[in-house]
């Protein structure tokens, strides 16, 4: 991906504005069934995927009255883990309420709505920030990596569970093939809306590849930057600390 390129851009969008609104408006309306579509797509392999991000950062969550926030929570299942994990509630925020819905009927954690790019929080309020899979839907990657950092205590920590890019060719190949063929239709047929998978693996494409992301991690002001490769390379985990 273009490093010029800011962030997600859906068809027709001109502007962030547009761009925002339209991503909006998109999880609204495949939210009833996102759970369903994400376990059927993925082969359940999202399930495992979570995992392997709230073992990776159960150091931070031992830290006694630590705080913890899963940004573009969705329906709330990494929201949920975290919470099981910690034995206690983390907040999760979400920008379309009817995924927020979705995550409050799981009880998933403390719930608000809130654009990713601007946090209602204050600076150096909490010491985790976790993002699966919404983070790539975000206007602006660069934007959003500075609000990460900006919300972040010393000491603190984010992981970006994200979708990436497979480094072997053939593998790559077949997961291409997957994902703009076969992923679109049958996510069109469970949702009901072709259009909204359609966009959803065509911003996996745009996306930054795992080493991109973690040059734009550092450029924010995160240190021990690091990612592992997960499922041959389809989804990067990705952890940046906060200095004291």
């Amino acid at each position: 991906m273009n490093a010029a390129v800011t962030g997600t851009k859906p068809p027709g969008a001109e502007d962030e504005e547009q761009a925002a609104r339209w991503v909006r408006e998109m999880f609204g309306r495949v939210a009833h069934c996102y759970d369903r579509a994400n376990h059927m797509l993925s082969l359940n392999l999202d399930r495992g995927w979570r995992r392997k991000t709230v073992e990776r950062v159960r150091d931070v969550m031992a830290v006694p009255g630590a705080s913890v926030l899963d940004l573009c929570c969705g329906t709330g299942d990494l929201t949920l883990a975290l919470s099981r994990e910690r034995g206690g509630a983390v907040m999760g925020s979400d920008y379309s309420r009817p995924m927020l819905d979705g995550a409050a009927k799981k009880d998933a954690g403390l719930l608000f709505e809130a654009d990713a790019l601007s946090l209602p929080l204050p600076d150096e309020s909490v010491d985790l920030v976790t993002c699966a899979f919404g983070f790539r839907n975000l206007v602006d990657y660069d934007a959003g990596l500075r609000e990460l950092r900006r919300v972040i205590r010393p000491r603190g920590m984010a992981a970006i569970l994200e979708f990436s890019h497979p480094p072997g060719r053939i593998f790559g190949a077949l997961y291409e093939f997957y994902s703009l063929r076969v992923l679109p239709k049958v996510g069109g047929m469970i949702s009901g809306d072709a259009a909204a998978y359609s966009y959803l693996q065509t911003s996996v494409k745009k996306f930054p590849g795992a080493e991109e992301l973690a040059r734009r991690m550092e450029e924010a002001g995160f240190e021990q930057v690091g990612f592992e490769r997960m499922t041959g390379g389809i989804v990067a985990l990705h952890t940046g600390r906060v200095a004291d």
